[in-house]
């Protein structure tokens, strides 16, 4: 008998937030003012966030990834997340990581992402 990977989850399956609902969505939408430079579609429907906590005194860590591992962009796109997220009411800090494990595929995004982008 053969084991196969479950498919990744979506954007907002992935993302999993502790914390107030409010909170939770106040950080999705601000994640939603990020686009990638080379794709005109925000990191969070893209599905390069992976995590998303929310920590006592405000702090949030953020776990994402990059379509690419070589992105020319890397800490520009990760500054623009820190800063967006900053911005949220009741965020005192804000720690990104990116990660590479699982990597970034097409199937990671939004339904309305792939649609968009004419992928479906």
């Amino acid at each position: 008998m053969s084991m196969h990977a479950a498919p990744p989850p979506s954007p907002a399956q992935s993302a999993v937030a502790t914390g107030s609902q409010d909170a939770a969505e106040s950080v999705i939408a601000a994640l939603r003012t990020v686009y990638d430079p080379e794709i005109p579609v925000n990191v969070y429907d893209l599905g390069l966030v992976y995590r998303i906590a929310h920590e006592g005194g405000g702090a949030v860590e953020i776990d994402m990834t990059l379509t690419a591992p070589g992105c020319p962009v890397a800490s520009e796109i990760v500054r623009m997340v820190e800063n967006a997220v900053q911005a949220v009411d009741g965020v005192a800090s804000v720690k990104v990581t990116l990660v590479f494990e699982p990597p970034w595929d097409k199937s990671r995004m939004s339904e309305e992402t792939a649609l968009e982008l004419g992928l479906l």
